[in-house]
């Protein structure tokens, strides 16, 4: 039996994220399927489970994913790579195996991972984007760029961020350390970048929907740190829809 390390790509629009689920079309099943014709079930006959870096809801992208898999069958990289990409293709599903890497057992794509980066991309702009449907928020009133980034750099750090946390988020802390927060302009589009080892449930979009009511001129800039150290999931803003959040990559 061998560990792999898969560097994934999907379109989350067409799926309810990425755990798989009854009744729900997800990332993992798309990939567990491709495995399974790839290995007909396996020695133990059964389904090969994935473990990924960091689990997205419906709708989010990903540009690198990490998940990592044990197969009964050793496997050249490249064909292994192929192989999926060949029956993700034939399914018709919205996901790309970039990169396979053989490593160790005591890799684990989740437990390893030492920080998780992510992309909010919002479209500032009257018109709507024919291209990008589902894949940036479209947001018509022009914000103010420097605002929202000067209103992000004051929760960067080690905080409890119950403010931006989701009701049903399972974590058992709050506390988590956010590395990056940076707010800049990208053509017509307006790019919010974040960093850190772990983010609680909705967090990110938590934060962007915070950081907007900012841009619009709906809150002042002190108002962002006011929120997190209120620790009330009430003070947050709206959270920013699903489709212009992106896993960008993981560090390990």
């Amino acid at each position: 039996m061998g560990r792999y390390r898969l560097l994934v790509e999907y379109d989350g629009a067409p799926y309810r994220g990425w755990q798989s689920q009854a009744g729900g079309r997800t990332v993992q099943d798309a990939i567990e399927r491709a495995l399974l014709k790839l290995e007909e079930c396996g020695a133990d006959g059964g389904v090969k489970r994935l473990i990924c870096a960091g689990r997205t809801d419906a709708g989010v992208h990903a540009l690198g994913q990490v998940a990592h898999v044990d197969l009964d069958k050793e496997w050249r990289i490249e064909v292994l790579r192929d192989a999926l990409n060949a029956h993700l293709k034939l399914a018709e599903e919205a996901v790309a195996i970039l990169d396979v890497e053989r490593v160790t057992e005591r890799f684990s794509a989740r437990i390893s991972a030492q920080r998780r980066h992510y992309l909010y991309r919002i479209l500032n702009r009257r018109a709507p984007s024919a291209l990008d449907r589902h894949r940036v928020w479209h947001v018509i009133k022009p914000l103010d760029v420097a605002a929202m980034h000067e209103a992000a750099q004051s929760i960067l750090g080690k905080h409890d961020f119950t403010t931006f946390r989701a009701a049903s988020c399972q974590a058992k802390s709050a506390i988590r350390t956010l590395e990056v927060l940076d707010v800049f302009a990208a053509g017509e589009e307006v790019h919010v970048v974040a960093s850190a080892r772990s983010f609680l449930h909705h967090q990110v979009r938590s934060m962007v929907g915070s950081l907007v009511k900012i841009g619009r001129g709906q809150w002042p800039v002190t108002e962002m740190r006011a929120a997190l150290d209120a620790q009330d999931r009430a003070r947050c803003g709206p959270v920013a829809p699903a489709e212009g959040l992106y896993f960008t990559k993981v560090e390990y």
